[in-house]
Order: C-alpha cells, then sequence, then structure tokens
C-alpha cells in the first residue's frame, strides 16, 4: 500500500514538472517549419518525414553527440562543441534551436562562433523535442521493470 501512496505523490508532485515537457503531436505539425532542411529517416531507411538536405537527419538526434551524424558536414563550432561534449539533451536542444548563433557562442565561449544553421525557433522547441523523441524506440537493453511488491521474484531463491 506504502507503494501506491508513494506513487500516486510522485506523480502529483511532477505533474507541474511535466507540464513543460512538451507535446508531442504539436511537435509534429511544429516540424514542418524544420524540414525544410532536416529529414527523419530511421536507421533501416524508413522516411518518416521526407525533408530537405541542408540540415542533417534528426532521427535519434536526442542523445546524440552535437555535430556527429555521419556523413554530414558540419560547421566547424558545432563540431567542436560536440568534441568538447555537447550532446542533444532536453536544455541544449531548447537553447539551440531558439538561438543556435548565441547558444554556440555561449557554449564555446567565443563570441565569434557561428551556427550554419540561421533559423531560430523561439516558442514551442520543447513541442518539437518531445516529437523528436517519441519517434525513437527504447534501447532494447533498457531495463526491464520491477516486479510487482509480493511476487515471487521479490523473494530470495532460497526461500
Amino acid at each position: 500500500m506504502n507503494r501506491v501512496i508513494a506513487t500516486a505523490l510522485a506523480a502529483l508532485i511532477a505533474a507541474p514538472a511535466l507540464a513543460d515537457d512538451g507535446d508531442a503531436a504539436k511537435g509534429e505539425k511544429l516540424f514542418g517549419k524544420c524540414k525544410a532542411c532536416h529529414s527523419i529517416i530511421t536507421d533501416s531507411g524508413e522516411v518518416i518525414v521526407k525533408g530537405g538536405r541542408t540540415g542533417p537527419d534528426l532521427y535519434g538526434v536526442i542523445g546524440r553527440q552535437a555535430g556527429t551524424f555521419p556523413d554530414f558536414k558540419y560547421g566547424p563550432d558545432l563540431v567542436a562543441a560536440g568534441e568538447a561534449g555537447l550532446i542533444w539533451n532536453r536544455k541544449a536542444f531548447l537553447e539551440y534551436v531558439q538561438d543556435p548563433r548565441k547558444f554556440l557562442q555561449h557554449h564555446l565561449d567565443d563570441k565569434k562562433a557561428k551556427s550554419m544553421m540561421s533559423f531560430k525557433l523561439p516558442k514551442g522547441g520543447e513541442d518539437v523535442y518531445a516529437y523528436l523523441t517519441s519517434l525513437v524506440p527504447a534501447p532494447a537493453d533498457a531495463p526491464a521493470e520491477a516486479p510487482a511488491e509480493g511476487t515471487s521474484e521479490d523473494k530470495p531463491a532460497s526461500e
């Protein structure tokens, strides 16, 4: 019973934070602005969104080191940011899409840093992030859910 109460309390506490997580359906619509330059094509070649080739394919971008999509020619400053440890997580993605040049200048501490992406997305970045995140399946080696309380999996083998 305590687990049920704890889960309910955690959900109530997390609810305000989840509201800021973005809406994947809205992000899919908003991605229409992105597809002028970006496609979304799975590793197996399935085309989810046919877009331009000016920007890299964004399938699996979340969690990827910046500037590393194979066979894409990135600007030197984005590559440098990736080499310095920039990974496309929620915070980095949202800051980048709002103002790519300003983001790289701040991230690299270089006022001359430039981004090849001139497009800015001042609103809705969290929705596009939610959409991109929703497209990639969970890794096959992701840990399974813990067994329910009171199942035989909770008991030591000697019992």
